[in-house]
């Protein structure tokens, strides 16, 4: 299986310091953030990776991940998103590298102390998303879940202002090769973005979409809030198992 970590985007929910690097760059405690979803996958025993990023600082990426080996990473390659076309537009650009394989996605603003080692093992195929329940739930894409059977998905809505639920797609995912078809398929939102959402719902129609909850830590750093709820939460751990 081949891992991909989505950090392009110009993050400007966190300007002005993202008016000098990446989004996925700026320091989580004690480190770069694009560090713990390189980490998440490493620990599963994903070591070829590709890092999706674009914007004007892209190139600082290079100076902090080298080659990845220091992380772990056997063979580590770039794409540039030219522009700000979506999650899935993003995906799109990993397919010659993907190949016939599998791949892991994750979010580059996710930080996560998860193992997912199992799941990724127990894949085969069709989709696989990682939920977690959350207090804000119109801030993300949230899952319906049918109520005679919660194992199963109906639909996946985008920021939803009523949601249905509060299980929210965290930005970790399994796809098979299927995922690129089902890019090529859909089509831009009202947004102009090709949305992640809407190739989920491509593999609920098939019947192909299942779901786990994403155990232990997890919260995306993309904005002032939860970037401070990050580094807090991080630092605190690191503090604990120092103490031991």
């Amino acid at each position: 299986m081949k891992g991909v970590i989505l950090a392009g985007g110009l993050g400007t929910r966190l300007y002005p310091l993202t008016k000098v690097t990446n989004k996925h760059l700026l320091p989580v405690f004690n480190k770069p953030m694009i560090f713990y979803p390189i980490e998440t996958l490493v620990k599963a025993g994903i070591t070829d990776i590709m890092v999706v990023t674009g914007g004007p600082h892209c190139g600082h990426f290079l100076s902090i991940l080298k080659n990845g080996h220091e992380l772990g990473i056997k063979h580590l390659e770039y794409a540039y998103q030219e522009n700000e076309g979506g999650i899935a537009d993003a995906l799109s650009l990993a397919r010659e590298f993907v190949e016939k394989d599998s791949v892991a996605v994750i979010l580059g603003d996710n930080t996560s102390d998860a193992d997912i080692t199992k799941p990724v093992n127990d894949f085969k195929e069709g989709a696989l998303i990682f939920l977690k329940e959350v207090p804000d739930p119109e801030r993300f894409g949230i899952a319906t879940l049918d109520p005679n059977d919660s194992s199963k998905i109906i639909k996946i809505t985008e920021k939803p202002q009523v949601p249905d639920s509060n299980m929210a797609v965290t930005g970790v995912y399994i796809y098979d090769n299927q995922v690129f078809d089902f890019i090529d398929a859909i089509k831009p939102s009202g947004r102009g973005e090709l949305e992640i959402t809407d190739v989920n719902n491509r593999y609920v129609e098939k019947g192909q979409l299942s779901w786990c909850e994403l155990e232990g830590y997890w919260w995306d750093a993309g904005t002032f809030d939860t970037l401070l709820e990050a580094n807090n939460y991080w630092a605190k751990k690191d503090k604990g198992q120092q103490n031991k």
